[in-house]
This record gives C-alpha cells, structure tokens and sequence, in this order.
C-alpha cells in the first residue's frame, strides 16, 4: 500500500525492518544504551553484526525522543538510525516524544542525503504504546514533515505482525483521501 505527498512516496509493508536491502536507511527501535536487545533492536544488531554495537557506545546513552546515525556496516543499508521511544505510561508525553523521534530521525536522514528510509513501529512492541495509538501520531506527523523534505523520496512503515500491518494500512488510507 503506497500514498503520494508532496512528491515523496509513502508506503507500509509487513515483513522484517533488518531485510529492506532497497532503502538507504533503516530506523532502529533502539533501547536507551544502543546495544542488543530482543525485538527490532535485537534482528538489527544481529544482522549488522558486533560492529554497530561498537560504533553505538560512545553514542549512549539517548533519551525518549532522540535519534542518532551510524553506518548499516552488514545490513544492506548504508545508515541505521537509533530512536529511543518512549515506554507507554511513563515517558510523558508519550506522544509528543513519540513523534520526536520520527521528526529526529527524518531530519538526521535529511543531513545525510538519504533518499529512502524505513521505520518500523516504534515503542508499540516491549515498550507498550498501543498500535491504534500509536498509527494516530505517527501518520499525520509524517504526512505533514513531507513537506520539510528535500532529499528523502521514500518513506516506508515496515511492520512485522499482520496486525499492526492492517492497522497502518487502514488508517493512511483514511488520511490519504
């Protein structure tokens, strides 16, 4: 399922963010220290191999809502970026800093010329944010930093469950029309 604003092409796909080899750079659902964990965190690290974590650590720790860059080193893409989420309940606001952390790592691929990027559905898997709640922030504010862009042509939401798939789809076509 793909949408078209302000000439850059937005698109949702269900499969695993670590094996998107056509995107420039892929958004890690990262823990506040930047190393290997379970979930996103944990399929990224491991296919990009112990050299992320190396160039993680002089990068940690983040707070809710920020975003850093290293290279992709074993991951088909060039950068990876680093977005520590907020935990549902006690990271307040949850969804401004939510939304810091798309608006941080679109901008962080701005600076670096990126074409294309893939996030997946940060702090809505250990961390706890609901899905429905979570499309609600994420949807509109990309839409509308789609108009900040000059570089980035490619916006893909890559989520792995079937559920949360159809909960993107629904509502960018909702807010597509």
């Amino acid at each position: 399922m793909e949408v078209r604003k302000n000439g850059v092409v937005i698109e949702c796909v269900q499969g695993d963010i670590a094996r998107q080899p056509d995107v420039e750079a892929v958004v890690n659902a990262a823990n506040a220290m930047l190393m290997p964990g379970g979930g996103v965190a944990g399929a990224i690290h491991r296919a990009a191999g112990p050299e992320l974590a190396e160039a993680c650590r002089p990068l940690a720790p983040i707070k809710p809502g920020e975003a850093v860059i290293t290279p992709g080193f074993r991951l088909p893409n060039k950068y990876v970026i680093h977005c520590l989420g907020p935990v549902y309940g006690v990271d307040k606001p949850e969804e401004v800093l939510l939304g810091n952390c798309y608006r941080n790592a679109l901008r962080l691929a701005e600076e670096h010329h990126v074409q294309s990027i893939a996030f997946p559905a940060i702090s809505t898997g250990i961390f706890g944010y609901p899905i429905k709640e979570a499309v609600q922030v994420v949807i509109p504010l990309v839409l509308s930093e789609t108009a900040n862009l000059k570089t980035l042509k490619r916006i893909r939401f890559v989520l792995f469950g079937a559920r949360d798939f159809a909960y993107y789809v629904e509502y960018l076509r909702g807010q597509s029309l």
